[in-house]
């Protein structure tokens, strides 16, 4: 192959052969190395994604933790009022009704 005597053409030809084949390889690294690059935006989407989703679930917990105390203090709140406001009102009720009740 050494001895083999190439025209220019010839020599050309083959050099263009090599920069195809070169063309082609680099196209082929550059779509493997994209599907590489996709497949950690990907995972880094996913990744972002599931912390996002802890961070709302907590705070789902925390807003329900909230409620739940609000509604304890609302109910605290309706014995407080029935106990200051009604039951002297009804005590008041029952005392005047007995003393009318001994009068006649």
């Amino acid at each position: 192959m050494a001895d083999e005597q190439w025209t220019t053409g010839e020599l050309v030809r083959r050099l263009e052969d090599v920069r195809q084949d070169l063309k082609e390889d680099i196209h082929g690294v550059v779509a493997l190395v994209g599907q590489k690059v996709d497949g950690e935006i990907l995972r880094l989407g996913q990744e972002a994604q599931d912390e996002r989703h802890t961070v709302l679930v907590a705070r789902v917990v925390k807003l329900e933790e909230q409620l739940a105390e609000k509604e304890r203090q609302r109910i605290a709140d309706r014995r407080l009022i029935f106990f200051s406001l009604i039951v002297p009102v009804l005590l008041l009720a029952i005392q005047l009704y007995n003393t009318n009740r001994g009068a006649t």
